[in-house]
């Protein structure tokens, strides 16, 4: 289901990216061609957000006890680091591809499933690994950024990333009963999770900007290319010695 999600995604995206460029220099510069028709879809993902996301986000923090939720969210993490795993690879990182192994054997076994995170208490530092930051490191370049219905911000390597990382996780294979509700409960919760748990930082950030959409847009590159670095310092504007 999630892989026909995402092409039926792209196929809008590309469609509406199609009806409205621009030949702004301001524009241009951001690399951002298509940004009449990415400013629309971004203003409508925002109505959805203020309107269903928010309300319902707020709910969970306030419903849900923060042990709750903090378990909640472990086990989705622990179900995401195969994906974790095969791009650690990918990049030839065995350090932290080892590290991945340790956190999801630990964490499945001695953390209950994932909803402890054991791993961290025993020093096994965690990160998160995506195709599209592996693209990244092999020097893919992000291409037009681009603003899809309910996804956001998804220029076309995130965006093909996201559907290669799909056929990296086992669960897409996994088939047993009610593997079909798992992976919607799953799907769905993520979205919850990764909501409930930013709404006081994304509403700070909306209220100091003066276009959100613009500060939104160099925010996402900026953390997308901080984990393309795995945190290292950016050294591109340097001088050479």
């Amino acid at each position: 289901m999630r892989p026909f999600f995402l092409i039926g995604i792209i196929v809008i995206g590309a469609a509406l990216s199609a009806c409205a460029t621009t030949n702004n220099p301001d524009s241009l510069a951001q690399n951002d061609p298509y940004e009449p028709t990415n400013r629309a879809i971004f203003k409508l993902n925002q109505s959805l957000d203020e309107n269903v996301a928010v309300p319902v986000a707020r709910f969970y923090n306030h419903a849900v006890p923060e042990p709750l939720r903090d378990g909640i969210h472990n086990a989705l993490y622990n179900m995401d680091l195969p994906v974790t795993f095969a791009n650690d690879v990918l990049q030839g990182e065995a350090v932290r591809a080892a590290q991945t192994v340790g956190r999801v054997t630990i964490n499945s076994t001695l953390g209950v499933g994932g909803l402890f995170d054991m791993a961290s208490r025993m020093g096994i530092p965690d990160h998160t690994e995506d195709f599209g930051q592996t693209l990244g490191v092999h020097g893919v370049g992000e291409g037009p950024y681009l603003v899809l219905p309910l996804l956001g911000p998804a220029p076309p390597r995130d965006l093909g990333g996201k559907v290669v990382d799909i056929f990296f996780d086992p669960f897409t294979y996994a088939r047993f009963d009610g593997f079909r509700t798992l992976g919607y409960v799953r799907a769905g919760v993520g979205v919850l999770d990764l909501r409930a748990r930013n709404i006081d930082t994304i509403e700070q950030i909306e209220r100091s900007s003066v276009d959100y959409y613009a500060t939104q847009r160099s925010l996402y590159r900026q953390y997308r290319n901080s984990e393309i670095r795995n945190g290292a310092p950016d050294t591109s504007d340097l001088p050479d010695l």
